[in-house]
Order: C-alpha cells, then sequence, then structure tokens
C-alpha cells in the first residue's frame, strides 16, 4: 500500500490498514485522525456487545505508536491486563471481526494466541505481563534474536499486584530485550491506593525533566561529529538534569531497569520518540506513559470506573441497556452494610473490585472498617488473617477466578491457625463473554481441599442473606459463600429457605436429581415440565455442599438412579466428593454427574450452560432419557 492510497480521502484510514505494516507509512497528522477512527469504531461496537470500554479507549495512541516503532509478530507484546487489546486486534487484520469480540464464535476480549500471531501470551488476570515478558525475552537470547524486542504494557492498577515486582526483580538483571510500558491512567478498576499510587503520582510531576532531557539530546545530535556519541553518554548516566529535577534514582532504576518518563500518552510523536530511544539500548527499559482512562467518550472520561466492564449501553447518554445494581453482587453488599451496623467487628476486604463486589455501598458507610488492597489477593487473604487474629470478623469479597491466586494463603495463613475469615466468593460459575480466564468453575475444587473450611451456594437473594449471616456467626475458621454473577431469577419454592439442604419429594419415584446455586432453578424448572409429562423425579437442593451433611448421602442412598448437576469444574467437584460418599456406604444403584471438563470459551450465560448440559432445556432432555431407561428396564 503506498502513500497515495493512505491519503485516499475518499476511504476511511482504518479500511486501508490491512496489516500493522501498513501504519509505518502513516504521517503524524494521518495517525492522530486514524485514533479518532478507532475511538469512534470502539464506543460504537462496545454500545452494542459490551466490554472494557474506558482502558481501550485510554490506550489508543499508544498501541498506535507501538506498532509503528516495533514489528509485530517478530517483536512480541504482552498485554497487562488483555483487556486493553482491543485496538491491537483491530490493527491486527481483526477489524473486520471486531463487531463480533466476546461473542459466541467471535474473536476474545483478551489475547488468544491460538486466534492471531499477534497475540503472544493469554492474559485475562491482572500483573503477569512482566513475568511473561521477561520470559519470552530470554527465550529470544536463548534462540540467538538479539533484533527483536519482548514488550509489556502494564497498567498502574496491575503494580499493586506483587507478580510484577517479582516480575521486576529478575526482568531488571537479565540484560535482554525486554521494554516495560507503565500504562499510567491514574486509576485501575478500583481507584489505586496506597503507597505506590502516592509513588507514581510523584513521578508524573517530573514530566519537565522529560521534556528537558528531550531537548538537550535533540541540541547534541544536530552538532556534528561529537553530538550522538554525547547523547549517548547523557542516556546512559544519572543528568544533572535528573538530579536537579528528579533529585534521586526512581525506583524502577533500582531494579535495573533504564527509566524514561513520564510522557503524554495521547502524543503520538512523543511516544515513538520515547520508544525509539527505549530500542536503543538493548536492555531492561522502563516508559512510564501517562495517559486519560476513556478518552475522546465524555461519559467515560466522567466515569471510568462506571465504564472498566459496562454492558450495552446508548452512545448518545451513556447509559447502559440494563441496570447493573439488582445483582447478587450488590444483594451481598448491602446486607454486609446492614450486619455491619450492628456488629462493629465486620470488616470488608477488596482487591481492587470495590464496585464489581458491591462493597462500595460498606465503603461509604463504614469507611473506617473498609480496605481496598489494590490488586493483591494474596496481601488480602493474609491481611483479613490478621485482622482476624485480633477478633475482628473480616469478609472478603473477591471474584472466584482471582481467588485462585491467594491459595496458599487459604492454606498457609486462615486455615492451619483455625482462623475466622469469611470470604464472598463472587462470580461464581460462568460468567459469559469474558471466557475462559474469567469463569468461577474451580473454588469448589480447591476450596474443599482446605482442611475446616465451609462453603455455602445459596440459590436465591434470601438465602445468600441466610448464608452470610451463617458464615459470620455460627461457622469458625474459613466459611466461604458462593454466588454468580448477576441477578436472581428463581422461581422454585422458596418457603422452606435454609443453609443445609432441601429434599422436593413429591409422586414415588426412584430417580433424585440433585444441584446447588443457580442451577437448582434451572433444575426446578426442568423437573416441572417433566412431571407434567408424567415423569416424575425427586429433587435435593444442597445449600452448604462443603463438608456434606451425612443426612443427604442417607436420602440418596433410597434411590436407584441418582444425577448430580454442578456448575464447577467436574474434577475435584462436590458431585465427586457425594460419588465417593455414596461408594463408601455401599450404593449400588446408577450415579451419574454432570459438570463442565474443559475450558469454555467467551459465549452467553444462556449458551454456556447449554453446553454444559446444565440448561433447563438440557435437563428436561436427561429427565426424558432416564425416564425411558427406567421405563424400559421396567418392562425388562
Amino acid at each position: 500500500m503506498d502513500q497515495k492510497k493512505l491519503s485516499d480521502p475518499g476511504e476511511s484510514l482504518l479500511s486501508q490498514l490491512h496489516s500493522p505494516k501498513d501504519l509505518k507509512k502513516m504521517t503524524p497528522a494521518q495517525c492522530q485522525a486514524l485514533c479518532q477512527e478507532i475511538r469512534s469504531l470502539l464506543v460504537e461496537t462496545i454500545s452494542k456487545t459490551g466490554g472494557h470500554l474506558a482502558s481501550n479507549l485510554g490506550s489508543v495512541e499508544l498501541t498506535v505508536a507501538m506498532h509503528r516503532v516495533f514489528s509485530s509478530p517478530d517483536d512480541k507484546f504482552v498485554w497487562d491486563v488483555g483487556h486493553q487489546c482491543y485496538t491491537h486486534k483491530i490493527l491486527t487484520g481483526r477489524m473486520q471481526q471486531f463487531s463480533t469480540i466476546r461473542q459466541e464464535n467471535g474473536i476474545s476480549g483478551f489475547p488468544k494466541p491460538k486466534e492471531s500471531e499477534h497475540d503472544s501470551f493469554i492474559s485475562g488476570h491482572s500483573s503477569t505481563a512482566i513475568s511473561v515478558a521477561c520470559g519470552i525475552a530470554e527465550g529470544m537470547r536463548l534462540q540467538g534474536d538479539r533484533d527483536h524486542f519482548a514488550i509489556a504494557v502494564v497498567g498502574d492498577g496491575a503494580m499493586t499486584g506483587g507478580l510484577s515486582y517479582e516480575g521486576l526483580n529478575n526482568a531488571g538483571k537479565s540484560g535482554n530485550n525486554l521494554i516495560v510500558i507503565l500504562n499510567d491512567n491514574e486509576m485501575s478498576i478500583s481507584r489505586n491506593v496506597g503507597a505506590l499510587a502516592r509513588y507514581l503520582s510523584s513521578m508524573r510531576s517530573s514530566e519537565g525533566y522529560v521534556r528537558t532531557k528531550k531537548a538537550v539530546e535533540r541540541r547534541l545530535n544536530r552538532t556534528a561529529v561529537i553530538g550522538p556519541s554525547v547523547a549517548k553518554v547523557i542516556k546512559n548516566s544519572k543528568s544533572v538534569v535528573r538530579e536537579a529535577l528528579l533529585q534521586s534514582a526512581t525506583m524502577f532504576e533500582d531494579f535495573g531497569f533504564v527509566y524514561l518518563g513520564p510522557v503524554d500518552g495521547h502524543n503520538i510523536e512523543e511516544l515513538e520518540e520515547v520508544l525509539l530511544a527505549a530500542k536503543e539500548y538493548h536492555k531492561p527499559v522502563f516508559v512510564h506513559v501517562h495517559t486519560v482512562k476513556g478518552k475522546g467518550y465524555a461519559p467515560a472520561e466522567e466515569n471510568p470506573g462506571e465504564y472498566h466492564g459496562i454492558s450495552k449501553f446508548d452512545i448518545e447518554t451513556g447509559n447502559p441497556e440494563v441496570s447493573g445494581t439488582d445483582s447478587y453482587s450488590d444483594v451481598f453488599g448491602k446486607e454486609l452494610v446492614h450486619l455491619a451496623q450492628q456488629d462493629p467487628r465486620i470488616c470488608a476486604v477488596t482487591a481492587a473490585m470495590e464496585h464489581g463486589t458491591g462493597l462500595h455501598h460498606f465503603a461509604r458507610r463504614f469507611p473506617g472498617r473498609y480496605y481496598d488492597v489494590g490488586i493483591a489477593e494474596q496481601h488480602a487473604v493474609t491481611f483479613s488473617a490478621a485482622l482476624a487474629s485480633t477478633g475482628e470478623l473480616p469478609v472478603f469479597a473477591v471474584y472466584s477466578s482471582f481467588l485462585q491466586r491467594a491459595y496458599d494463603q487459604l492454606m498457609h495463613d486462615v486455615a492451619i491457625g483455625g482462623l475466622h475469615v469469611v470470604l464472598g466468593v463472587d462470580r461464581a460459575g460462568v460468567v459469559g463473554e469474558d471466557g475462559e480466564t474469567h469463569h468461577g468453575l474451580y473454588d469448589v475444587s480447591f476450596l474443599s481441599t482446605v482442611p475446616g473450611a465451609v462453603i455455602y451456594a445459596p440459590a436465591c437473594y434470601d438465602e445468600l442473606r441466610l448464608c452470610l449471616h451463617r458464615a459470620l456467626y455460627r461457622d469458625k475458621g474459613l466459611a466461604c459463600v458462593r454466588y454468580p454473577r448477576g441477578a436472581d431469577n428463581s422461581v422454585f419454592d422458596k418457603s422452606a429457605l435454609n443453609t443445609e439442604y432441601t429434599h422436593v419429594s413429591g409422586t414415588k419415584t426412584d430417580v433424585l436429581y440433585i444441584s446447588y446455586g443457580r442451577v437448582y432453578d434451572y433444575l426446578y424448572r426442568a423437573s416441572r415440565r417433566a412431571r407434567e409429562q408424567g415423569m416424575p423425579c425427586d429433587l435435593l437442593k444442597l445449600t452448604r455442599i462443603f463438608p456434606l451433611a451425612d443426612a443427604v448421602a442417607e436420602i440418596a442412598m433410597s434411590y436407584g438412579h441418582v444425577v448430580f448437576l454442578e456448575e464447577a469444574y467436574y474434577y475435584g467437584g462436590i458431585s465427586q466428593l457425594f460419588g465417593d460418599l455414596l461408594m463408601e456406604r455401599g450404593y449400588t444403584g446408577i450415579y451419574r454427574r454432570i459438570a463442565p471438563k474443559q475450558y469454555l470459551p467467551q459465549a452467553s450465560i444462556a449458551s454456556q450452560m447449554e453446553t454444559m448440559g446444565l440448561s433447563e432445556n438440557a435437563i428436561y432432555r436427561d429427565m426424558q432419557r432416564v425416564f425411558q431407561e427406567e421405563t424400559h428396564h421396567v418392562k425388562a
């Protein structure tokens, strides 16, 4: 594609891009126009599909500059967190598919190597990119590639996670072609807290240093003979300019990085200049870029937290089509406030998910007992354990998917000491369009291995309230209340709610279906349809799913055909433990389990339920098969 083609006024610049190489032929003015086209496409598309908007609007110029300076896929981009990769996907041959982002059979909302050679690594969880880039850069070195780079793009929120510093500690001393770009927009999902946020704030005030240093280098480079060599000396030393303006070495230089920045993350020419400079070192470089989250779309700029991950919305007003206030998360947060009004020992802890977990209610009402520790789930668990050791009642609300990172702390810091910590395990089960990296399908498997742990899985809002109260005041040690994403739309009979189990028995039948959580309501709906068609079955709803009560095994032993439905991983789930319990008691009937065995790609929750065999229709079809088998057995 030649420059004339790129300058064609009758065609959008985006439509003229066929690969990242085409970007290198654009003028700076064309690049600025291109960024506006990308922002329009982002807003238009995400308004229809939902997704991560604010972070992507803030990283448009940075992504364009990266693709102009580097050569993907030979240079490897690693995104942290991966939800800021939308512009990267648009620029790497997926613009025509972009309308399918986060949709079933469409492109993922996160980097996915199976999807494109330009996606070098999966990154759905925070704080991993520096470690990943460190490993990729070392792999390049071992293979003799000293011409290309591994580039990690890290959000300032990700820098509150301990893994980022483990990565920095090893990467800085590696000597490899590694560049870490800090995309500093002063706000992660919840506003950054603690010493790091204050440190980065002070660094932003030092932008004058960068401008002065660049001006000196440009002047020296224009000086004959000695200019370039003198400029190189300045780049590799703590210059007098730096000492005057910063007065001390940065934390990142102490890790072994060359530090460049801060620079304006919305000025493509400045970004290209600093990235080109970073390439000259051929050693670890830390580039500090200052951006505005939600850039270019007023509602997102004014409320970046609300537009971090948003459902479909009206572009003109910015209003979402469906209110997110009616949800398990919101009910959990409000109930915790209600209980805390009577009990000053209750404390609430979050890992940068204040709104996502419903704890914003608690934060407003009891700021002195509310703790946002940043994206640091390991610290959150140990911190909660320490609070418990002093007699407080800590409640850590966390997405199931993110709790995975704190398994050792649950085992070592909570369980061994028998400390009473309550977990609100949010987004338990499948989560829909966020896909594999965010499903909460594994917490049951690992929480049930923690000695002394108790796990509840309420199937409606009222049951959630009951379980939270019991977890706080009747249990000891680790008490977990897991609940799904979204609202309670259940229709099952709630006249006998409790925190143990409910056995629903009607017309005599030899078939028992068992489940818990929201799947129980799908089971209930399917059983009504089956009963109307002359295919009766009994139901057993578990509320406390671990440890299993002896009575639930006794109930199941009286049936000849038992089916356990579970929205959790097949291996290590409660259905497996239940099967072991039946076997130990000498059960001789038919026992089957229906639960997912593999990762599920992005799709609607309804579609994922169908895929797992846990939707109302899928359960009804299973009941038809069971009835046919039972009828055939009787005739035989």
